[in-house]
């Protein structure tokens, strides 16, 4: 069921793709809700989500936490899911700085966050 509190959020988030996405490649784990976690790698990132490989199919409306090298995990809502990667919408938007340390770590390039 969804939540329609969120549901205009996901949409801008996903939809509307309203935060720049840095395509990226970044090591991560992955756990949906009711399984067990594994590694992943995060192929995108934006302030409102993440697209990841996943290994297995995950429905959208799934909770899911990604953990980032160094970083508390992050709570995320599965939007879609299509050959092997799935799409996510952070419940908490990321910090602009977080964000540009991310990627400024991974690629070498400060973003213009």
């Amino acid at each position: 069921m969804v939540n329609a509190r969120n549901e205009p959020y996901e949409n801008a988030a996903q939809e509307d793709r309203s935060a720049h996405r840095a395509r990226i490649s970044i090591p991560a784990g992955l756990r949906a809700s009711g399984t067990k976690g594994y590694q992943t790698v995060v192929r995108d990132l934006s302030l409102s989500g993440f697209s990841a490989t996943a290994v297995s199919r995950i429905h959208p409306g799934t909770y899911c936490w990604l953990t980032l090298p160094g970083m508390q995990s992050m709570t995320a809502k599965v939007v879609w899911w299509e050959e092997g990667l799935v799409g996510c919408a952070f419940e908490e938007l990321m910090s602009p700085i977080i964000l540009e340390n991310v990627l400024a770590r991974w690629t070498g390039e400060r973003s213009r966050y």
